[in-house]
């Protein structure tokens, strides 16, 4: 098919009938063939394509064989009891046709899905007896009808040896399916149906046609004003969205800040690909393009990065619907139905093409199979996802984008290649990155920010946002950020009648600060004092070992009674290999807490307690899995499973060799406190001088610790 066709080509009229049948040729001469060799044959297709095609198929059949009898199954009828439903007249319908011993009969079955769809809790007693019944007689030929949102049971559908999916539109006949009038619309004298085709792909030919019949009354395409054009694509997109999908306003470019690695790869694997095959000109050329682009997408990356926010970015430059849908949305304790929640999904997004199905949170039901603790859905909702991402059409504008946090937890099926091949980082945001996030909504919320203003937030979230988890800020907190200064600059407005003033560094400070906790801790002098001289041993140890990274952050403000004081450092030197030195310089500055209250206060505290846990830890790691100890040698002595290490745990091994694991442990851990007393006892200066410092500001960062260490 060539992508221009001439408007004097196109069909003046077009009839119901005679559309369904031009789309769908290919499709009903397969089921003619079929039946015409007795053949049992289900055809999947929508309910409201269905009384159209048995009209075709009644008027093609009749032709082919005039013996050929068709009962059509599920029709009025009478009884002594009146009027019966659809599904009672399927039933009775059906059996008094069975046992009549009449030869050559085709059964046609419209609502055979209906009569024998499955249950919450199984079979219906009608799907036992229509089950029983299709057994009974081999000697009539069947062809029945199911939607695709309908779960058949397998020995109904085992009983069709031909089956049949009708869907969508094919592309090829798209431009016998418009009439002049119509594309006069879209086109002067030559129409593009490629243009209009992944818009209206998932349609059927019924609505396809109603939506053409909707814009007859629209203006003639003008090429002085394509705009009209373009509105009545955006008209056309609009009738498509079914129920809860949306058209998301997201600019990849202009709403997103930083991120252009991120950026760079959505646009070189996808966007750039489809834009490309929007200029081609041959149906063979579109093809090749839509062989290769990626249909299924993988964005990793920690919580509040905006995963879902790229994809919606995303379909926002396709013009496509999104549907977000979560692993517990989709569990139900009934049997079957999660999986048909699964093709409900699909479903939709295939009807309003282009489309994006986003699945937050992939892991929590795609887990790799076999690990389930649980009913075992997971398993079979597995199953059906990777049934229905290989059931994409090549030329259907369908994508799939699943987020995770934990891309190793996903069933290795998941992501090979057709499946979600493609997989994109989203990191937490650099400098720049967030210099860029916080100019977004600097000019979105009118915030009063210098540049100066906007530099000191760059920097001041930098590190960690909570200390506790290991979270470092998010656009998500940049976010919060905003808008907490926005609610404080309303709040000065309101009080000084409508008088506003910049905002202040300690405003910005007060924004990164704020932190909803459950209870604050109530503190002695004594007791922060304690805590002062804990966090300058650690901040002292990180600044003069030479392999850390550099502090951010030293802090005994933090109302929080399980985080009652921290030192935060920046990323090291090595962001992803790390060496044996860091790791010893990691335990030494653990050690700073301890070294630095049994120097200068009168006993030490129990505040100790996790920095030892994680110098134990990495002490072990580095003896037992790493083979960073010169007495051990290069051996693994953590247990494995698979390929990852079940950490603290040990392979079966002597008493000696345990012996001598933890002789090795406990020596790097003297050698390291060791160091960590010489350092301390040479800067006692500086622990003084932060602890004083600590006492009156409650936290220090990095321009005030640089100044007291004279940097």
């Amino acid at each position: 098919m060539a992508r221009l066709v001439p408007i004097a080509d196109l069909p003046v009229r077009i009839k119901l009938l005679e559309a369904i049948e031009m789309a769908h040729r290919d499709d009903l001469d397969w089921i003619e063939e079929k039946i015409g060799k007795g053949l049992n044959t289900l055809v999947e297709c929508e309910k409201q394509l269905v009384n159209p095609l048995y009209e075709i198929l009644r008027t093609r059949l009749k032709r082919r064989s005039s013996e050929l009898k068709l009962v059509l199954i599920g029709g009025p009828s009478e009884s002594d009891e009146g009027p019966q439903s659809i599904i009672a007249n399927t039933v009775i319908q059906l059996q008094e046709a069975i046992f009549s011993g009449e030869s050559d009969l085709c059964l046609v079955v419209p609502h055979l899905d209906v009569a024998v769809t499955t249950t919450q809790s199984g079979l219906s007693d009608r799907a036992r007896e229509v089950i029983a019944m299709i057994y009974e007689n081999r000697d009539v030929t069947i062809l029945a009808f199911k939607d695709p949102s309908f779960e058949m049971p397998k020995a109904i559908t085992s009983v069709f040896a031909a089956q049949r999916q009708i869907s969508g539109i094919p592309r090829d006949h798209l431009y016998s399916l418009i009439t002049q009038q119509e594309a006069r619309k879209f086109a002067v004298e030559e129409f593009n149906p490629f243009e209009l085709y992944k818009f209206v792909s998932g349609l059927n030919v019924i609505r396809f046609r109603e939506i053409m019949g909707h814009v007859t009354d629209r203006l003639d395409f003008d090429p002085s004003h394509d705009e009209q054009r373009e509105a009545l694509f955006r008209e056309i997109r609009e009738m498509t969205v079914l129920g809860d999908m949306q058209i998301p306003e997201v600019d990849l470019h202009k709403d997103i800040g930083g991120y252009k690695p991120v950026k760079d790869k959505i646009d070189t694997e996808i966007l750039e690909l489809l834009a490309y095959k929007s200029s081609l000109t041959e149906a063979r050329d579109i093809k090749e393009i839509e062989e290769i682009v990626p249909k299924g997408m993988l964005f990793v990356g920690p919580p509040g990065t905006g995963k879902t926010f790229f994809a919606k970015a995303m379909a926002c430059s396709l013009n496509a619907t999104v549907s977000i849908v979560s692993g517990p949305e989709l569990k139900s304790k009934w049997v079957g139905e999660s999986e048909g929640n699964l093709r409900d999904v699909f479903a939709k997004a295939r009807k309003a093409a282009p489309s994006i199905i986003i699945f937050d949170e992939i892991d929590s039901f795609a887990t790799a199979r076999g690990t389930y603790s649980g009913s075992g859905v997971e398993h079979s909702m597995v199953n059906q996802l990777l049934t229905e991402m290989d059931g994409f059409r090549k030329d259907e504008l369908v994508f799939v984008v699943g987020t995770t946090n934990f891309p190793e937890s996903l069933d290795p099926a998941l992501l090979r290649p057709g499946r979600f091949e493609l997989q994109i980082e989203i990191p937490y945001p650099d400098d720049k990155d967030r210099e860029e996030i916080l100019e977004i909504y600097r000019k979105k919320f009118n915030l009063s920010l210098t540049d100066e203003l906007l530099e000191f937030l760059v920097q001041k979230t930098g590190g960690f946002s909570d200390m506790k988890s290991g979270a470092r800020f998010s656009g998500d907190h940049l976010y919060a950020i905003c808008r907490a200064l926005k609610r404080e600059a309303i709040r000065h407005a309101w009080k000084n009648q409508g008088k506003n003033r910049p905002l202040e560094e300690k405003d910005c400070l007060k924004a990164i600060q704020r932190k909803m906790t459950g209870k604050q801790a109530d503190l002695s002098e004594k007791e922060i004092h304690a805590i002062a001289i804990h966090e300058s041993g650690h901040a002292v140890l990180a600044h003069y070992c030479p392999h850390t990274g550099a502090i951010e952050r030293v802090s005994v403000a933090t109302d929080d009674e399980d985080i009652l004081g921290f030192v935060l450092r920046g990323v090291g030197e090595n962001k992803y290999v790390r060496t044996k030195g860091e790791l010893l310089d990691d335990i030494c500055v653990c050690m700073g807490g301890r070294v630095a209250e049994s120097m200068f206060l009168e006993d030490v505290s129990i505040g100790c307690s996790n920095d030892l846990q994680k110098a134990t830890e990495i002490a072990r790691v580095m003896v037992e899995e790493l083979g960073m100890s010169d007495t051990i040698g290069l051996q693994v002595f953590g247990a494995t499973v698979g390929h990852s290490h079940n950490r603290g745990d040990r392979r079966q091994m002597s008493a000696s060799v345990r012996e001598k694991l933890d002789e090795e442990i406990s020596s790097i851990l003297a050698k390291e406190h060791k160091r960590a007393q010489e350092i301390i006892e040479a800067h006692k200066k500086n622990v003084e001088d932060l602890t004083a410092a600590l006492l009156e500001k409650k936290t220090l960062y990095k321009e005030d610790i640089d100044k007291l260490f004279g940097v």
